[in-house]
């Protein structure tokens, strides 16, 4: 069966557009400073890494969170402000500060010079179980449509969060083709509600072998999607 032509080009974001590790390690850190300063009986109490332990902690017990992750930040945060007396009117500002932080992004040296061409061929979107803002971050004119975990209520790979935003962009699931860098989250979510999928694989990683995922297909830069994009819209 000959592919159609693609119609719509949707993206996950952290570490498919920008490097999100070290950004996460930063924003904690900034995070912890503030609690220092703002909730100190909390800083006193945890670190960083004691943080991290509580908040998978809750969501071993609410595994429902893991569709939004600043709830989930903020409910072991409430948790642990009340097992050492802080006054809880510090966690909102705690969750603003970790936010801007959280968006201190630095998109990967090819893909503001991509987008652009790829916009010029075919609608864009996101999906995403992040909390990444585009808005803040200055990339959301790229994308006509951007859809996250949070919002829908269900995280990818959950085959709904694909067909809700297929639908919002008025494309069939076979029309469009979906870029992300988990292969389980990404590629056999995609894959399993009927888009096409392409893997971004920066680091010349085998695991799709070990893991029998067969991507559409792998790409280690922007530019090799650009030529992928191109010799889809052939058909």
């Amino acid at each position: 069966m000959t592919p159609r032509r693609p119609l719509a080009l949707l993206f996950d974001l952290d570490d498919t557009l920008w490097p999100i590790g070290p950004v996460i390690l930063a924003a904690e850190v900034s995070w912890h400073a503030w609690l220092a300063e703002h909730a100190p009986r909390v800083a006193e109490a945890f670190s960083v890494a004691e943080l991290r332990v509580r908040r998978m902690a809750l969501l071993e017990r609410r595994p429902e969170l893991v569709a939004d992750l600043y709830q989930l930040r903020r409910e072991a945060l409430a948790e642990v402000f009340a097992e050492t007396g802080e006054d809880p009117a510090h966690i909102e500002g705690s969750m603003r500060h970790f936010a801007v932080q959280r968006n201190l992004v630095t998109p990967y040296d090819d893909v503001l010079p991509v987008l652009p061409l790829l916009q010029g061929m075919l609608r864009l979107g996101v999906i995403t179980n992040g909390n990444a803002d585009l808005e803040v971050i200055g990339m959301d004119h790229h994308f006509e449509y951007a859809l996250s975990s949070s919002q829908f209520g269900s995280a990818k790979p959950d085959p709904a969060i694909f067909h809700s935003a297929c639908a919002a962009m008025g494309v069939a699931p076979q029309d469009a083709v979906y870029v992300g860098d988990d292969l389980r989250l990404d590629v056999q979510g995609a894959q399993a509600a009927g888009l096409r999928a392409v893997w971004m694989n920066r680091h010349g990683s085998t695991a799709h072998l070990a893991a029998g995922v067969t991507p559409d297909a792998i790409c280690a830069t922007f530019d090799e999607l650009l030529t992928w994009i191109r010799g889809q819209m052939q058909h």
